[in-house]
């Protein structure tokens, strides 16, 4: 039998780190707010008191995370600065997986959220990037590291499991190479880029490239 969280201790924070655990351990797509009153042994009204709905806890759940994140390095070069954000939210993210799923279906609510995107904007105006350069630049990375991490996270699940890894294998060997004489050549290399730190700098270091530094 669970037990129940003792009389006035339950809490926003109690709730927002039982909610992370259970999204941690399911995904974002089995949790419910019921589930989170049966694991804190309460009734679900009980947290209506902290969270109006589940969006609002999905929401609460992200900003605690995304407020782990350190702040904008400010002694080096602005790409540097870049790279530090870019770096920093993809460890989160592998550290987190769900979070990859929050900001996915909801990527612009939550304070922390903006808080992050203010230090990121703020860099590149402070580098002299015009207002709409430093805007389609911040939501190119974003979409970048999120796009990047997801991938990243799903591969590294496929190689968890056996069955799938397998199927992945038997896909790729089963290539025709008159079909798709490229793809079957340069197997080796797609397997080697689908993730790390390597692959992301990589990426990261094309999207950087292409920015022509303000005069």
């Amino acid at each position: 039998m669970m037990a129940r969280t003792p009389r006035n201790t339950l809490s926003a924070e109690l709730i927002v780190r039982t909610a992370l655990e259970l999204m941690e351990a399911k995904g974002t797509e089995q949790f419910s707010l019921r589930g989170v009153a049966a694991e804190l042994g309460v009734g679900p009204m009980a947290l209506y008191t902290y969270f109006r709905n589940k969006d609002e806890l999905y929401d609460a759940v992200r900003d605690h995370l995304m407020g782990l994140l350190p702040d904008v390095p400010r002694d080096v070069p602005w790409p540097d600065q870049v790279r530090a954000v870019c770096g920093s939210l993809r460890v989160l993210m592998l550290q987190h997986p769900c979070l990859a799923q929050l900001l996915a279906s909801r990527p612009l609510a939550g304070h922390e959220t903006a808080r992050v995107a203010e230090g990121l904007l703020g860099v590149l105006r402070s580098a002299g990037f015009d207002p709409e350069t430093a805007a389609r630049t911040h939501t190119t990375l974003f979409t970048y590291v999120l796009g990047a991490v997801t991938w990243e996270i799903q591969m590294a699940a496929e190689r968890r499991d056996p069955e799938a890894w397998r199927r992945l294998r038997t896909t790729m060997e089963s290539l025709s190479a008159r079909e798709f004489p490229t793809v079957v050549e340069l197997a080796p290399e797609l397997a080697r880029t689908t993730g790390g730190d390597e692959q992301f700098d990589y990426g990261l270091d094309l999207l950087l490239a292409g920015l022509r530094t303000p005069s």
